[in-house]
C-alpha cells in the first residue's frame, strides 16, 4: 500500500480517485428509460451490476402510488440543495431527531479516553481517528431523522462519564451545535449540512467544524469527514456510501491521519473499505491503518515508504459492538439507549428531542399520528418565525453563542457557534435541588418555543 500524500488532499493525488469515482458512476448506475415517466432516473444495486436496475427500481419501502406521486413532485428540485426546502412523509423517518443522531458519535468515546491517556503521539491519532470512523456503522441506516425544531435540545448523561448537550441554533439555514465533555476530552461541533438532490439519490456534504481537545496535554484535533451519498431514495432499496477522504489533524503538533473511504464497486467490491496512514508533522508516514467502517479498524507501524515494519503485525484498534437482530430501524443498542429516558438527566429540558410527539408516535408505530404531529410542529415553527419577524426579534440560542469566527471547509464557509458554559451551571443547579424528585419526565410537554402565546403581540 503506497503512502497517501497529505499535501495533495483533494488535489493531484486524488485524480486517480476521481477517475475511479467516475468509473463507479458509469458502471454501477443505469437510467431506467424502460419505465414510462421516469426518464433519467438512476437506480443502483450495490450488490449487483447494471442489468438488474429495472428490477431493483421496483424494490424499497415506498408503495407504488406514493413513490410515483413523490417522484412527480421532486423532479423540479433536481440539482438543488433540499436541506430545508421539502416536506417529507414520515414513512421514511426514524424515531430520532438529528440532534440525537449527533450524540451517536459518543458510543465509542472510550477511544478518545485512550487517546488522551496515550503517550505515543501517533497512536493517539490512531485511537482518535478510529473514534471518528466508528459512527459510520450507525450512519448507514437508511431512515431519515427528524429535522430539529429551532430551540430544540438533546441532553445525554450516564455514558462514559460524559455530559452531552446539543441545540438547534438556526432554522434557515438549519444549523446545530453540540458539546460533550468528560475527564479526558472536550468535543465541540458546529454543524450545517449542504445537499444536492439528484433525483433518486442525494449528495450530502458535511459543512461543519469538529474539534476535540484532549485534556491531559491540551492537544486539539480537527476533523474533516468525507461526503456521503444516499442512493435509491424513491426507487429501489436505499443504501448509503461515503467515498472520499477523512482527515484528522493535530493542530497542536501538525501530525495528521489521512484515510480514504473506498467507493462501492461492481457487486459490492470495495464497499466499506478504508485505507490510509498517520503522518508526522513532516508528512512522513508512521502508521498504516486499514479496515471496514462497518466492522473494525486495525493499524501497523510502517517505514517511510509506507510498508509495514519487519517484526510488526496488524493490531485491532476498534471493532463494532454487537447489534440487535432484525431491528425495524436498524438501531444499535446504543441508539436505543439514546432514545430512552435512561440517558436523560434529572429534570430534563422541556425542549428535549425525546419529548417530540411526532417522534414518540412513530416509535409507537402510529404513522398517522406521527404525520399529524410533525405537521403541527412545523406549523407552530412557521408561526413563531412570523411573530418574531413582526416584533423585530432575533432568536438567541440558550447554550451556545455565535462567534465572529468563520471556518473554511471543503464545501463552503461556516459560522461557528461556541458552547457558553451555561448548561453546566444549569445542570449543577438542577442536580443539587430536590424539587424534581418523583416527576414523571415522560409527561413533560415538548416545548422549544420562544413565545408561549403567539397571540400576544
Amino acid at each position: 500500500m503506497a503512502p497517501i500524500d497529505p499535501k495533495q488532499s483533494g488535489g493531484g493525488f486524488f485524480s486517480s480517485i476521481a477517475n475511479s469515482l467516475s468509473n463507479f458512476g458509469s458502471a454501477m448506475s443505469k437510467s431506467v428509460n424502460g419505465l414510462l415517466g421516469y426518464e433519467g432516473l438512476e437506480v443502483v444495486n450495490p450488490e449487483g451490476g447494471t442489468e438488474d436496475a429495472e428490477e431493483e427500481a421496483r424494490r424499497g419501502r415506498w408503495r407504488q402510488e406514493d413513490r410515483d406521486s413523490y417522484w412527480g413532485m421532486m423532479q423540479k428540485y433536481i440539482g438543488s440543495d433540499v436541506t430545508s426546502m421539502v416536506t417529507l412523509p414520515v414513512l421514511i423517518f426514524e424515531p430520532m431527531s438529528m440532534l440525537q443522531k449527533m450524540a451517536e458519535l459518543m458510543e465509542y468515546s472510550y477511544l478518545l479516553d485512550m487517546a488522551d491517556k496515550c503517550e505515543d503521539p501517533y497512536m493517539r491519532m490512531v485511537y482518535s481517528t478510529s473514534w471518528a470512523i466508528s459512527v459510520y456503522y450507525a450512519l448507514q441506516r437508511t431512515w431519515k431523522p427528524f429535522n430539529p425544531i429551532l430551540g430544540e435540545t438533546y441532553e445525554m448523561v450516564n455514558h462514559g462519564g460524559i455530559t452531552f448537550i446539543a441545540e438547534q441554533v438556526s432554522h434557515h439555514p438549519p444549523m446545530s451545535a453540540g458539546h460533550a465533555e468528560n475527564e479526558h476530552f472536550i468535543y465541540d461541533i458546529s454543524s450545517k449540512v449542504k445537499t444536492k438532490f439528484l433525483g433518486n439519490s442525494i449528495d450530502i456534504y458535511p459543512l461543519g467544524r469538529t474539534r476535540v481537545t484532549l485534556k491531559r496535554d491540551g492537544v486539539v484535533l480537527d476533523l474533516v469527514p468525507p461526503p456521503t451519498k444516499a442512493n435509491n431514495l424513491i426507487f429501489g432499496r436505499t443504501w448509503v456510501d461515503s467515498p472520499g477522504e477523512m482527515i484528522m489533524t493535530n493542530l497542536t503538533t501538525g501530525d495528521k491521519a489521512v484515510l480514504y473511504f473506498q467507493p462501492c464497486g461492481w457487486f459490492g467490491s470495495g464497499r466499506y473499505e478504508i485505507d490510509g496512514y498517520v503522518y508526522n508533522a513532516t508528512e512522513e508516514p508512521k502508521i498504516l491503518m486499514t479496515g471496514k467502517w462497518n466492522e473494525s479498524m486495525s493499524y501497523q507501524p510502517c517505514d517511510s515508504e509506507g510498508e509495514p515494519l519487519p517484526g510488526t503485525e496488524l493490531k485491532e484498534s476498534w471493532r463494532v459492538a454487537d447489534a440487535p437482530k432484525n431491528d425495524k430501524f436498524q438501531y444499535t443498542y446504543f441508539a436505543h439507549k439514546i432514545n430512552s429516558f435512561d440517558t436523560a438527566p434529572k429534570k430534563l429540558l422541556a425542549s428535549d428531542s425525546r419529548l417530540r410527539p411526532d417522534r414518540y408516535a412513530l416509535e409507537q408505530g402510529d404513522l398517522s399520528k406521527a404525520g399529524f404531529e410533525k405537521s403541527s410542529l412545523e406549523e407552530r415553527q412557521r408561526a413563531e418565525k412570523k411573530n418574531r419577524e413582526e416584533k423585530g426579534h432575533k432568536f438567541t440560542p440558550k447554550w451556545f453563542d455565535l462567534t465572529n469566527e468563520v471556518a473554511a471547509t471543503p464545501w463552503g464557509d461556516l459560522e461557528v457557534y461556541q458552547y457558553n458554559g451555561k448548561y453546566a451551571e444549569h445542570r449543577a443547579s438542577v442536580d443539587s435541588s430536590s424539587g424534581s424528585d418523583g416527576i414523571d419526565v415522560k409527561s413533560t410537554e415538548f416545548n422549544p418555543w420562544q413565545y408561549e402565546d403567539l397571540g400576544d403581540n
